[in-house]
C-alpha cells in the first residue's frame, strides 16, 4: 500500500471514529446540564480536550501573524460561541431534537467549503452528499416531522442551530491551518484558549461553580472522548480528505447516538431508521470510492 494510499485511509478511518465519539455527546450531556451551568459545563470540557491533545501534540513552532488570527477565530467559534450556543441550546430542547439540529453542521460546512473555499465534488460526489443527507434526516426524524422542531418560539433549538453555523466555521478555517499546523496542536491551543475564554465568563457572570459527584464521569467522557479526542480525529480527517468527505463521514454521528440509545436506554430502532443506516453507509462507500 502507498504512502498516499495509507494517508487517505486513516483519514476516512479518523472521521469515522470521530463521528462515533460525537454520537455520544448529546446523551452524555443531557444529565449534566440539570445541575451545571451550561457556560461552566463548556469550560471544564475543553480545558479536558486541551489536556489529551498536550501529549500529542509537537513542539511549538513560530506563527505567522496571519495563521495566529486564524487560530483566534477558530477557537471563538469553534471553543467558544459554539459551545455556549450548543450547551444553552441542549438545556432548554431534547436530544432527538438536538440530535436532528446538529445536522445543521453538514449543510453549512458543506455550504462554506463549496462557495467560500472553493472545494469541489464529481457528480457522484454530489449525489453521495444527498444520500448521506437524506439518510441523516429519515434516522433524526423516522419520518415523523413535527412543525414544532424549527419553532422560532423555541430558543433551545434555535441556539443548537446557531452553534452549527460556527461549528461549521471552525470545520473550514481549521482545514486551512492544518495544512501548516501539527493537528494535536490545533486542538491543544484552540480548546486551551476556549476554555479560558468561557472559564472568565462564568467568574465574570458570577455563575456558580458547583458540581456533583455523579456528573464527574459524564463531564470526563464529554472533555475525553465526545469532544478532546473526537476533535483530534476530526481535523486529521479534515486535513487527509477534505472538509466535505470529512463532514459527510462525521454525520453519521446521528447513527451512532441512535445506535447508543438502543443499547443504553433500550429504545426501539424502527425500520426507517434500519433504512436510514443503508443509505448512509451507501453515500459514505461512494465517497471513498471516487476518491
Amino acid at each position: 500500500m502507498s504512502t498516499n494510499t495509507q494517508h487517505v485511509k486513516f483519514g476516512y478511518i479518523s472521521a469515522v471514529l470521530a463521528a462515533l465519539l460525537f454520537g455520544s455527546v448529546s446523551t452524555v450531556a443531557k444529565p449534566a446540564l440539570v445541575d451545571i451551568h451550561p457556560i461552566l459545563l463548556a469550560s471544564l470540557v475543553y480545558f479536558l480536550a486541551s489536556i489529551v491533545a498536550t501529549p500529542l501534540s509537537k513542539k511549538t513552532v513560530s506563527l505567522s501573524l496571519q495563521d495566529k488570527g486564524l487560530l483566534i477565530a477558530i477557537a471563538l467559534s469553534g471553543a467558544v460561541i459554539g459551545p455556549i450556543l450548543f450547551f444553552a441550546g441542549l438545556e432548554k430542547s431534547t436530544a432527538s431534537d438536538s440530535s436532528l439540529l446538529l445536522n445543521g453542521e453538514i449543510i453549512f460546512s458543506v455550504f462554506l467549503a463549496v462557495l467560500l473555499f472553493r472545494e469541489r465534488l464529481s457528480a457522484i460526489g454530489y449525489f453521495a452528499v444527498i444520500l448521506v443527507i437524506a439518510g441523516i434526516i429519515i434516522v433524526t426524524t423516522d419520518m415523523q416531522f413535527s412543525d414544532s422542531i424549527f419553532d422560532v418560539q423555541n430558543k433551545g433549538n434555535l441556539l443548537i442551530l446557531g452553534a452549527t453555523l460556527f461549528w461549521a466555521l471552525d470545520n473550514n478555517l481549521s482545514k486551512i491551518l492544518s495544512t501548516r499546523l501539527d493537528v494535536a496542536k490545533i486542538v491543544q491551543i484552540k480548546s486551551l484558549i476556549g476554555g479560558a475564554i468561557l472559564l472568565l465568563l462564568v467568574f465574570l457572570l458570577q455563575i456558580p461553580i458547583e458540581i456533583e459527584l455523579e456528573h464527574i464521569p459524564n463531564i470526563l467522557l464529554l472533555g475525553i472522548a465526545g469532544f478532546g479526542t473526537s476533535i483530534f480525529l476530526f481535523l486529521h480527517g479534515l486535513k487527509r480528505i477534505g472538509t466535505v468527505k470529512t463532514i459527510m463521514i462525521f454525520s453519521t454521528s446521528s447513527v451512532f447516538g441512535l445506535l447508543f440509545a438502543a443499547l443504553f436506554l433500550q429504545e426501539q430502532i424502527s425500520y426507517f431508521q434500519i433504512i436510514a443506516m443503508v443509505i448512509i453507509l451507501s453515500g459514505i462507500y461512494l465517497l471513498y470510492k471516487k476518491q
